[in-house]
């Protein structure tokens, strides 16, 4: 080979490499603030999932197949939606900006719901007498309590030295108690505690694991083993264990049954979690854009799965066969979708993300930069 061919490849793979790195310098880097598309889409597909679990509940008398997709399904969505929520609470260090967030964003929506879902509850189940309690969660709106609890102590299990395991023994010694009450739905908030605090221990790295092709591929057993057990078990546990709501007590099981039962569901669930979260796209779809309005979808929907029992829907025999199972699922489904479109949030965020400036006083930090900005206006134009 000569020189001069030696030197062209040279240049040659020079220019190639020089190409290259300008091609990646072109390339537009992602915006701070920019919107995960995975997230969204997990999200998106979590709060489906709830509003199919909810509209299955009705059919599960007399159907064993229901009631075991039933189970794996309430094994999973919620831990999945708390695992994401923790995931993206990290940042939160009671500042006054997010606690300006947490107040407009949990407390009032919960007020505002909590008010909401009493007053149909007086409808639809003829409790004229039934009162507008704050301390005692109806219905969906515990998660929001429970939410705004769990952000609250994010800025202490930052500091742990053990934070995973020391929710787990929380959770574990809460079974134990019947008498934690429902102020505030604690028992369920101190159960499900340790899957907010392994969303604030995961990095993106970790999220990554689980959407190798390799994951995928194995999700597909793991799902089809979890509904053959869950089948299996329909008679002979009861699925409340996942639900996270009651001690061991008041499932009737001896006491030691809520420490190992914690361990177990709580091992199930991360396993389902991670098989759910390998099948969720990673690309912009057509609903990604839905996952921004999943809170929304979730306390709206509320309404309609209450108000579904009153009305009569699951009244007519057909209803509980095969293809009523099927077409309540794909109601449910669009219910949820509709209900997260951008329409939606923008009729409804008067009362789901209020601004509420006025309720607010404007931290020391946002004054001081008005106040620069106004010295340098000044100076520019003097």
């Amino acid at each position: 080979m000569s020189e001069d061919t030696l030197r062209m490849r040279a240049v040659t793979s020079r220019g190639g490499e020089t190409r290259a790195s300008t091609s990646r310098a072109a390339a537009p880097p992602k915006q701070a603030g920019q919107r995960d598309a995975f997230f969204d889409n997990a999200k998106y597909l979590a709060i489906v999932l709830v509003a199919i679990g909810h509209a299955w509940e009705p059919l599960r008398d007399g159907s064993r197949t229901v009631s075991a997709l039933y189970m794996v399904v309430y094994a999973f969505h919620m831990p999945a939606f708390i695992v994401i929520s923790g995931y993206f609470s990290r940042s939160f260090d009671a500042s006054p900006g997010r606690v300006r967030r947490l107040v407009t964003g949990l407390a009032v929506p919960y007020v505002v719901f909590e008010t909401a879902y009493t007053l149909f509850t007086r409808w639809t189940d003829q409790e004229p007498d039934r009162p507008v309690s704050l301390l005692d969660p109806l219905y969906l709106t515990w998660f929001l309590a429970a939410l705004f609890i769990w952000r609250l102590t994010t800025p202490v299990w930052r500091r742990v030295r053990w934070p995973l395991p020391v929710a787990l023994v929380i959770a574990m010694l809460a079974t134990l108690s019947s008498s934690v009450g429902n102020d505030l739905d604690l028992q369920r908030t101190l159960q499900f505690l340790p899957y907010f605090v392994l969303g604030l221990l995961l990095k993106p790295e970790h999220f990554q694991l689980v959407r190798r092709r390799s994951a995928r591929v194995l999700a597909v057993p793991v799902f089809a083993a979890a509904v053959v057990v869950a089948y299996w078990a329909v008679p002979r546990m009861s699925g409340a264990w996942f639900y996270h709501r009651d001690s061991a007590e008041e499932l009737a099981a001896p006491a030691w049954y809520g420490p190992v039962m914690t361990l177990v569901t709580f091992g199930c669930s991360l396993v389902l979690v991670a098989c759910f979260l390998a099948w969720v796209p990673g690309r912009r779809a057509w609903f990604t854009v839905l996952g921004a309005g999943t809170l929304y979808g979730y306390l709206l929907h509320g309404f309609v799965a209450q108000g579904s029992k009153f009305w009569g829907w699951y009244e007519p025999a057909w209803v509980h066969r095969p293809v009523g199972m099927v077409v309540v699922t794909v109601c449910a489904a669009v219910l949820v979708t509709a209900l997260c479109t951008p329409p939606v949030r923008r009729l409804f965020r008067w009362v789901m993300e209020p601004e509420m400036t006025w309720a607010f006083r404007r931290d020391a930090q946002q004054q001081a930069r008005e106040r620069n900005a106004v010295r340098e206006g000044n100076a520019v134009h003097g």
